[in-house]
């Protein structure tokens, strides 16, 4: 089964799973380099709802967010990587800068998002609250971040390699 799909097959293969009571989480993000604090996250995300849609932000979009620098991987790869993750259940890629338009489209019953956001910064949190759907914060894993990863690279091997 392809797990990594566009915003409208997505919302078609949704909308079937919901006729059958199964219940939808989202979460979004860039994934530039996949670490274990990702998939403590992303473990812990798809034990919200029966479904765990992982929106990923394009390459433009990461660019505009994190800077000329990044992403590191290609939108692409970062799908296929975390398309291979057992506990996520679908992958679409998203270019605009927030995620509010996809969760608008496709209407999840949680979102998520990882400790270091405050509940009221959450995009899209009362869009989701008025469908009837709930946000859910997921403690963070203190120390594990691509932003570490990438410093930790640079000290080890140095900025001019």
């Amino acid at each position: 089964m392809n797990k990594i799909l566009d915003r409208e097959s997505l919302r078609t293969k949704l909308d079937g799973l919901r006729t059958q009571g199964k219940k939808i989480a989202f979460t979004n993000g860039c994934f530039d380099i996949l670490h274990v604090g990702h998939v403590r996250y992303l473990r812990e995300a798809k034990k919200t709802a029966d479904i765990l849609v992982l929106a990923l932000n394009s390459d433009s979009s990461v660019r505009a967010i994190k800077g000329e620098k990044r992403p590191l991987v290609t939108e692409s790869e970062r799908a296929e990587v975390l398309a291979a993750l057992e506990f996520i259940d679908f992958v679409t890629i998203f270019p605009e800068l927030t995620p509010l338009e996809l969760i608008n489209f496709l209407k999840p019953d949680v979102l998520i998002k990882g400790g270091d956001w405050p509940e009221e910064k959450v995009v899209g949190r009362e869009e989701v609250r008025q469908w009837g759907g709930r946000v859910a914060i997921i403690p963070e894993v203190e120390g594990k971040s691509t932003t570490n990863v990438v410093e930790k690279i640079i000290r080890t091997y140095g900025s001019d390699s």
